[in-house]
């Protein structure tokens, strides 16, 4: 950075500089913590000579929130893949069931959107099709955050719920299903040829939610990638010109990540599998009748606190696959 030729190149200059700004958060945090320990070291030891209720508690205290600065450290430093800092596309897509499968999509759209809010991330409705008569058909979020994409890939994969049906008037149990696609957003160093010819492009009006962002003009853009059949869309943008240009963002995501999970495939690797929206194909499930459960079927990991989960509470099943994976590569 001290070389006058490092700032002739802007861009890249400023990849370095913030390349340079991540390692020293990661060095500072990694000193932080070896104080942290130390602190604790020498209260745990003036609380073995002297029993006092103060120093007993405060020593709980620093010991409990020193777990939590550990926790966190560890699980930003799984996130080591290329695209792990990225801002994340998620897309929801409820399978078959109708009105069940599309209140299903819903309430992982909350979920998702009470996550991202709890870590400050700003959530951006790229596209809404809302359901027939309740939830949605599908629905495309952008999540800007740090690690937003390393943290929500443990996401993709098909997700199952089990409850009494509030549509049913027999109240009868239903099961259903919706699909979660997660890719990183991609910057201009990425390069994915697309020809004009492979490209159909339709043009709509723009909805949302109980008729939020209602446009008169057929702004929204949906783009279809014919050779592959990929399809991209966005509504959010008032400008046709500005929701292509996000659309064909989308694709390029889209195509690349496919491109990744060939090879991945290729090498016999789990991850990018395509299943089924259906039985025996979900990563997890959410069962709310006849009992309470979350089971990651991954990493076996669950909880019985489904409200919590539902609220947005699903880092320990983001943090359990983490593991999982490094366990496995490791």
């Amino acid at each position: 950075m001290t070389d006058p030729a490092f700032w002739e190149d802007q861009t890249n200059a400023q990849k370095v500089i913030d390349e340079n700004n991540r390692k020293k958060a990661t060095y500072d945090t990694f000193n932080h913590l070896v104080r942290g320990v130390e602190d604790v070291e020498v209260l745990f030891g003036m609380v073995q000579e002297e029993a006092d209720s103060d120093l007993e508690a405060e020593l709980q205290e620093k010991a409990t929130q020193l777990q939590k600065e550990m926790a966190n450290y560890e699980l930003n430093l799984l996130l080591n893949g290329p695209y792990d800092r990225n801002n994340a596309i998620v897309e929801l897509h409820p399978g078959a069931g109708g009105t069940e499968s599309q209140d299903w999509g819903s309430m992982l759209l909350r979920m998702y959107t009470r996550w991202a809010e709890s870590r400050r991330f700003s959530v951006e409705t790229l596209d809404y099709q809302v359901g027939e008569e309740a939830g949605i058909k599908s629905v495309t979020l952008m999540i800007k955050g740090h690690n937003a994409y390393g943290l929500l890939k443990s996401e993709k994969g098909v997700h199952r719920l089990v409850r009494i049906s509030p549509f049913d008037a027999a109240k009868r149990r239903h099961t259903s299903f919706c699909s979660v696609e997660v890719m990183p957003e991609l910057d201009e160093s990425i390069d994915i040829e697309i020809s004009p010819d492979e490209l159909k492009i339709d043009t709509y009006r723009a909805s949302g939610a109980g008729g939020q962002h209602v446009n008169t003009t057929d702004s929204a853009v949906r783009i279809t990638h014919l050779p592959t059949g990929t399809v991209a869309a966005s509504q959010a943008q008032r400008s046709q010109i500005q929701n292509r240009e996000q659309a064909m963002n989308m694709l390029r995501a889209k195509l690349y990540q496919q491109e990744v999970e060939k090879q991945e495939q290729e090498q016999a690797a789990l991850r990018g599998e395509q299943w089924e929206i259906g039985w025996g194909s979900q990563i997890r499930s959410y069962v709310f009748h006849p009992y309470q459960m979350v089971k990651d079927h991954r990493t076996d990991h669950e909880t019985g606190n489904t409200q919590a989960v539902m609220d947005g509470q699903i880092d320990e099943f983001i943090d359990a696959y983490l593991k999982m994976k490094l366990n496995a590569a490791g």
